[in-house]
């Protein structure tokens, strides 16, 4: 999609709408308006002063402009009450509006950049961006769309009334479209069909990555799996005739004295439970259990462009979990790559298999921190619904910048604990650790075991199951793939500052 960030006046804009966000109960037109208002004899004063227009979060209204001025059409969009402003709420906004547009079946449009008082334009530039960029997204893959149906938005352009920030404005659009379109990727695999996003698929995914970029690409396959000892990964993939691959992705910094951020994702890209089979009902989301993977590599589409200035790997084990005569039975004892053994308890708690292969892994890079993010646990979503991630760690500075990077791009986290207690829950008699801890806490006992395999680097887990998709429309995101973590990923990795060693080594909380 073409956006374009320029100087001008709104008024002259030649274009089938111009958006504009106004806040709730605002009686008076800004001043970045008040030209399309006196040109259009007082519509827009009239409206407000009416009350015709309150300005509530995501109300919208379409004004003909009737040739009177350039913009065919002046959108109003709610922003809701000043005192409760926040960047997602200009996300919301721009993102109804945008869509609006889109149902219209206009093919470009302009949205107005206002200058708001103590909010930063460059900050406010980016959130609009993201709102119309991730509004505007439709998976339509798998659908027949007749001509007359396609309400595809070719481009569309930010306006700027004041010519000593375009230059700055025009970084923060750059930097949005760049992370927004990542999130549209991540979306598009999270939603296609697992027999199409295939381990293999994925692997050949980020060598075409790869090549259109300075990322260095490495593909372990099932060879290379047995001669390293990742039982974790084999074991999972025993069930499905799809062979398993464990993709390397590799980001380095210009600066040689650059720090190193690993970051894993899950890529299971179909969990049917294994022997221990899910409910039919429900189980064709499971196409998505690759969310964390899928949130890898759009973080890493991102960074091929944003060149940030830190070391970035991307560890995503992928696999298919299937129950077929070879499949993991409960009961089996598999070694990981650590040399740890573990008892399988249930192969529906599968995702944590591969997944501590990862971290085993991640040593080799002697990782100034590590994120892992994945669709662990149904436990997740009973805690914290869908609104939150949950977060678990070890390091008391490194979640405290996950958690200030949710909060900035809104994919927010809330922490659980690990404490000693929930530990014990997950010794096994005959094994070192076994995969499930019981009836309760089923979120808290997957991220203990993953802790299990944490060498001596903070650590972050993430579990995105309540959040990597919608099961209705929002104002940014469509029934489907939410592509949760890329926009997280990427806040932290651009704002990257070194974690001070006091508490840096791997350390169960509540001790």
């Amino acid at each position: 999609m073409k956006i374009v960030t320029k100087f001008g006046a709104p008024e002259m804009e030649s274009t089938e709408a111009l958006v504009f966000g106004l806040f709730e109960n605002v009686k008076n037109v800004p001043p970045e308006l008040e030209s399309c208002n006196q040109s259009t004899g007082g519509i827009i004063s009239h409206l407000l002063q009416n009350r015709d227009f309150r300005g509530k979060l995501n109300e919208t209204m379409m004004i003909p402009t009737y040739q009177k001025i350039s913009p065919k059409r002046i959108v109003l969009v709610g922003l809701g009450k000043f005192e409760d402003f926040s960047f997602d709420k200009i996300r919301q906004a721009y993102g109804t509006a945008s869509r609006l547009i889109q149902t219209k079946q206009f093919t470009s449009f302009s949205l107005l950049l206002c200058k708001w008082k103590d909010v930063s334009v460059e900050d406010a530039a980016r959130s609009i961006i993201e709102g119309a960029i991730l509004s505007l997204y439709h998976f339509t893959m798998y659908k027949t769309v007749k001509k007359e149906e396609n309400t595809k938005i070719k481009s569309f352009s930010l306006l700027v009334q004041d010519k000593a920030i375009l230059t700055s404005v025009k970084a923060s659009v750059k930097n949005a479209q760049t992370v927004s379109e990542a999130v549209c990727f991540t979306r598009d695999i999270v939603n296609m069909s697992g027999s199409d996003a295939t381990p293999s698929y994925l692997a050949n995914k980020a060598k075409e990555l790869a090549r259109k970029s300075d990322i260095k690409c490495t593909i372990l396959s099932k060879p290379d799996l047995i001669k390293i000892g990742m039982g974790g990964v084999l074991g999972v993939a025993r069930g499905s005739t799809e062979p398993p691959k464990f993709v390397v992705l590799e980001h380095k910094a210009s600066k040689q004295t650059a720090e190193t951020v690993v970051i894993i994702g899950k890529g299971l890209t179909f969990d049917s439970g294994g022997l221990c089979l899910k409910p039919g009902k429900g189980m064709d989301l499971m196409k998505g259990d690759m969310a964390g993977g899928a949130a890898i590599f759009g973080a890493f589409m991102a960074i091929s462009n944003l060149k940030p200035a830190v070391n970035v790997v991307g560890l995503i084990p992928c696999v298919e979990n299937m129950p077929n005569d070879k499949a993991l039975k409960p009961g089996d004892i598999i070694k990981c790559l650590s040399g740890k053994t573990v008892e399988v308890i249930n192969t529906d708690a599968e995702g944590r298999l591969i997944l501590a292969d990862a971290l085993s892994y991640a040593k080799r890079y002697k990782p100034d921190a590590v994120v892992d993010i994945a669709t662990l646990t149904g436990s997740c979503v009973v805690a914290l619904g869908t609104f939150a991630s949950g977060m678990f760690g070890n390091n008391s500075e490194l979640k405290k910048r996950v958690k200030e990077a949710g909060e900035n791009c809104y994919e927010r986290v809330w922490e659980l604990p690990l404490w000693d207690e929930y530990h014990e829950l997950i010794k096994s008699h005959i094994a070192d650790i076994k995969n499930i801890g019981g009836k309760y806490g089923g979120s808290i006992t997957a991220a203990c075991f993953l802790n299990k395999f944490v060498e001596a680097f903070p650590w972050v887990h993430l579990d995105i199951a309540g959040t990597f998709m919608v099961e209705k429309d929002t104002p940014y995101a469509r029934i489907g793939a939410t592509g949760v973590g890329v926009r997280l990923l990427i806040q932290l990795i651009q704002n990257w500052k070194t974690i001070p060693d006091v508490g840096k080594k791997s350390k169960k909380q509540g001790k």
